[in-house]
C-alpha cells in the first residue's frame, strides 16, 4: 500500500458520505503534503505533459487557465485517483439507486475507463488549473460526454492565507421548486474535496428529486493559487 492510498483510506468515509448527502460537497484529509503539493505546481511549464492548455477568460469561463494533463499521469495522480475511486463508488451507487436510475460503474476504475473509451470518451480529464490575482472560475459542470461519474475532487496546491487570499470553492444548487442554496469554503493546503459533478439526490414531497450542481471558484484576491482537479471519467 502506498502513502496515497493510507492517506485517502484514513478519511472517515462515513462522515464524508453524511457531508456530501447534506450539502453536495465535502472537505477530505490531507491527501499531498507541501512538498508533493509543490511538486506538482512546479509541473505547470512543463509543455510535454499536458494534451491541451485553456485560456478561461477568451472562452468566457472566467479569468485565468488550466492544462489537461496528458496520460500517463505522473504517480501522485494516478495513485490518488486509483484511491479514491473505491470509497467514492459507493456513494455514486446509492445517490443514482435513490433516484431511479441504474448505476453503471463497475467495481475498478480501470473497468470504468475502458468503458469510456469504447464510447469514444478516450481524452484525459485531469487537470491542473492555475489562477493569479483577480481571477475566478465561473459556475459550471464538468460532463465531457455521456458517461459520467457522479462525483469529483479537488484539491489546493497553496497555503490560503499565505500564497493567496480568495479563491474559495463554491457550490451553487437549484433544489426543486426552491431558491438555489450556494456554499463557499475555503481548501486548506493539500487536502482533497469531493462535490457533485452534475446533480444530487434531495428528498421531495414525491420521495427522490434530482438537484443540479455547478461549481466554480471566487475570485482571488491576492496572490497565486493552484489546484489539482481529479475526474472520474473521460472526455469525448
Amino acid at each position: 500500500m502506498n502513502h496515497w492510498q493510507r492517506r485517502v483510506d484514513g478519511g472517515d468515509w462515513g462522515g464524508i458520505a453524511a457531508e456530501l448527502d447534506e450539502y453536495g460537497g465535502a472537505l477530505l484529509p490531507q491527501l499531498l503534503d507541501p512538498e508533493e503539493a509543490a511538486r506538482i505546481r512546479a509541473l505547470y511549464p512543463r509543455d510535454e505533459l499536458f494534451r491541451s492548455t485553456v485560456n478561461m477568460g477568451r472562452h468566457r469561463f472566467g479569468d485565468g487557465e488550466y492544462r489537461y494533463f496528458a496520460t500517463p499521469y505522473p504517480k501522485p495522480i494516478e495513485r490518488l485517483k486509483q484511491a479514491l475511486y473505491p470509497h467514492l463508488l459507493p456513494i455514486a451507487r446509492d445517490w443514482w439507486t435513490r433516484l431511479g436510475r441504474e448505476p453503471v460503474w463497475p467495481d475498478t476504475l480501470d473497468e470504468w475507463l475502458a468503458q469510456c473509451h469504447a464510447a469514444g470518451q478516450t481524452k484525459s480529464t485531469a487537470i491542473l488549473l492555475r489562477y493569479g490575482a483577480q481571477d475566478w472560475n465561473a459556475l459550471h459542470r464538468d460532463l465531457y460526454g455521456d458517461l459520467v461519474f457522479p462525483l469529483q475532487v479537488v484539491i489546493n496546491l497553496n497555503d490560503p492565507g499565505v500564497d493567496h487570499t480568495g479563491g474559495e470553492f463554491l457550490l451553487l444548487e437549484q433544489r426543486p421548486r426552491a431558491q438555489s442554496r450556494g456554499t463557499a469554503t475555503l481548501l486548506p493546503h493539500g487536502h482533497g474535496y469531493v462535490f457533485t459533478t452534475r446533480d444530487r439526490p434531495v428528498r421531495s414531497a414525491r420521495g427522490w428529486s434530482a438537484a443540479p450542481v455547478r461549481h466554480g471558484v471566487s475570485a482571488i484576491r491576492s496572490g497565486e493559487r493552484h489546484t489539482l482537479a481529479l475526474v472520474f471519467h473521460d472526455a469525448a
